[in-house]
């Protein structure tokens, strides 16, 4: 490859400017969220359905609703090579047949436990989706505007999150507020299963009209397609031949991280690589997935009508996505740790007042039901965890978990701390079923002693990122 040529011209031919462009190319990706974010809530509506279809208890169910946490795990660890060896849009390719062949399979199920099976099937395209669409964005779009970009990733999750919630409150509008009622020939909760396969198609679709990364094209010597992806991505007047030269040395004096090279001091790993892990699992012991598939559920167990419950985690969906927002917005003005630290004190109010007010479930009449008072509380106080988790927690770990390890160990700690993270969310997710059964305010009061600790971690363990350059941390 010629270094000394002199700038490649920019393409003649009539195409999107190049900032339109990479907002595609960004858009297109983050679908992968968007399907993440669908697929991990839209169980929320069909738990009671599964129930009664297959009179499954409470430990089966959670293992059913859970097992896509572990099949993640899977996809995250193999995403990364595979998009090293056959390219970045052919795995989000997989990752959409994955996704349309689950979301089928879940749709038409014999048994409970080859129900498990395709929904651990799209645990796998989750994995793959969470890993890989935040890598592409970054490799393909300019330094200006990376940061912004990246952030369409967060968005796509909540984002999926609410549409699920929308969705499956709209089919059981049709199917009369019955979970099992019959609609389009089969029963509800089938349909909201099966519903996935739409935007699955529309993310296959999408993969098909995005270019190559030019970093991956030229870790396969195709360094004169790099060129052409770099020149309809990057602003005019950038010089194309010095940025793939700039990459290719880059890609040529990398030293891949090792799970090794993270062993040290007397807790068997580098503190920081604890640090990582305590991040990653402070943000899913606090509870918050089980809001997302469980609230249904759960607010029906306390007298809420399904049809208002299915309004109420519609409704949590929609101040998640506000939160993200206000997250975007403050995390790089306030800093990491003191948003972090605002929404640690928040989610152990809002998790406290829910516990008080679920100890008041009574059974009247064989029906369970919640004080008017109390139910108002408990209302309130899920969405309002909701918005703290979002604001802080949400977007911050994700954030410091891109920033806080230095650069020779980065790609191996994060591998680490997502691994954690997919195991302590299995953990909470399996766990819920039975502990609502043995205790729903006492569930409630663990989830909050999390919260509460997370204060203390954050204060004395988790340096602030804020304004520090990545070749500072170490």
């Amino acid at each position: 490859m010629s270094t000394t040529s002199p700038t490649r011209p920019r393409p003649s031919t009539a195409r999107p400017h190049h900032l339109r462009y990479v907002i595609f190319i960004a858009a297109s990706a983050a679908m992968g969220g968007f399907l993440f974010g669908y697929d991990s809530a839209v169980i929320n509506g069909a738990v009671e359905g599964i129930r009664g279809r297959f009179g499954v208890g409470s430990a089966a169910l959670g293992a059913v609703i859970a097992i896509p946490l572990l099949g993640a795990a899977l996809g995250a660890m193999v995403a990364g090579r595979l998009a090293d060896r056959v390219g970045r849009p052919r795995v989000m390719r997989v990752a959409a047949v994955l996704f349309a062949v689950s979301a089928l399979g879940s749709m038409l199920p014999f048994t409970a436990w080859d129900l498990a099976f395709w929904r651990a099937l799209g645990g796998v395209a989750i994995g793959m989706a969470s890993v890989i669409a935040p890598a592409y964005i970054a490799e393909v779009a300019p330094a200006a505007q990376r940061g912004r970009l990246a952030s369409f990733q967060q968005a796509a999750i909540v984002l999926g999150i609410a549409v699920s919630q929308l969705v499956n409150w709209g089919l059981l509008s049709l199917a009369d507020g019955d979970q099992r009622g019959a609609l389009f020939g089969l029963e509800a909760w089938q349909v909201m299963l099966g519903v996935e396969v739409l935007p699955a198609a529309l993310y296959g679709l999408l993969a098909l009209r995005i270019p190559e990364s030019p970093r991956h094209l030229v870790a396969q010597g195709r360094t004169e397609e790099a060129a052409r992806v770099l020149a309809a991505v990057e602003a005019d007047g950038t010089d194309v031949d010095a940025v793939v030269a700039r990459i290719d040395a880059r890609v040529r004096g990398e030293h891949k991280p090792r799970l090794r090279d993270l062993v040290g001091g007397r807790g068997g790993l580098l503190p920081i690589v604890w640090v990582g892990i305590g991040l990653s699992v402070f943000q899913q012991l606090v509870g918050i997935n089980v809001i997302f598939y469980y609230s249904s559920s759960l607010w029906q167990s306390v007298g809420v009508d399904p049809g208002s419950s299915f309004l109420y985690s519609f409704t949590t969906s929609i101040i998640n996505v506000l939160g993200t927002v206000i997250a975007m917005l403050f995390v790089d003005r306030i800093g990491r740790k003191p948003l972090a630290l605002i929404g640690s004190a928040g989610m152990a109010v809002s998790l406290a007042l829910a516990a008080w007010a679920f100890s008041f479930r009574t059974e009247i009449d064989g029906a369970v039901a919640l004080p008017d008072t109390q139910g108002a509380v408990a209302l309130v106080a899920a969405h309002a965890f909701v918005l703290f988790f979002a604001l802080s927690w949400g977007v911050v770990v994700w954030v410091m978990l891109g920033e806080v390890f230095p650069n020779r160990i980065r790609a191996a700690a994060l591998g680490v701390a997502a691994s954690a993270q997919w195991i302590a969310n299995w953990l909470i997710t399996v766990s819920f079923p039975s502990l609502s059964d043995w205790n729903l305010s006492g569930s409630y009061v663990i989830y909050a002693a999390f919260a509460l600790l997370s204060i203390p971690f954050i204060v004395r363990f988790v340096p602030e990122t804020k304004g520090r350059s990545l070749e500072d941390m170490g």
